[in-house]
């Protein structure tokens, strides 16, 4: 319909148990991770037409979110972080999705409340 109309769709605060982590308890235990996703899209006519069709669904892209998490074990933040974005920029409408994956209960000797990574991908052209 009307083209150039960006818009942001977000989630925020998504839990979903995984197994992962660089180190063996962390897979064997597992715990819980939160996750943010961002998305811009460039054109958004869904503000205008009010159809699902025409913007990103935000309960497909949390099943998908889920889906990742509970998957199969990675090592580090970074690249579950990175496999959530990608799977985001796999919807052609989408140009950057940014991900914020953080994990509440960390091992750590200091006291502290999560450990979080961000990472922030764009289309390639």
């Amino acid at each position: 319909m009307t083209g150039g109309r960006p818009c942001r769709v977000a989630l925020r605060g998504l839990e979903a148990f995984g197994r992962h982590g660089a180190l063996p308890a962390e897979r064997e235990l597992g715990q819980r991770f939160v996750v943010d996703v961002a998305l811009d899209l460039p054109d958004c006519p869904a503000a205008e037409t009010d159809d699902l069709a025409d913007t990103v669904d935000y309960g497909e892209l949390a099943g998908a979110v889920a889906a990742i998490v509970e998957g199969p074990p990675v090592a580090l933040l970074e690249r579950l972080a990175g496999l959530i974005a990608e799977r985001a920029l796999a919807d052609p409408r989408v140009e950057t999705a940014e991900v914020t994956v953080r994990k509440p209960h960390v091992a750590l000797p200091q006291p502290v409340t999560e450990a979080s990574v961000t990472v922030v991908r764009h289309r390639e052209a």
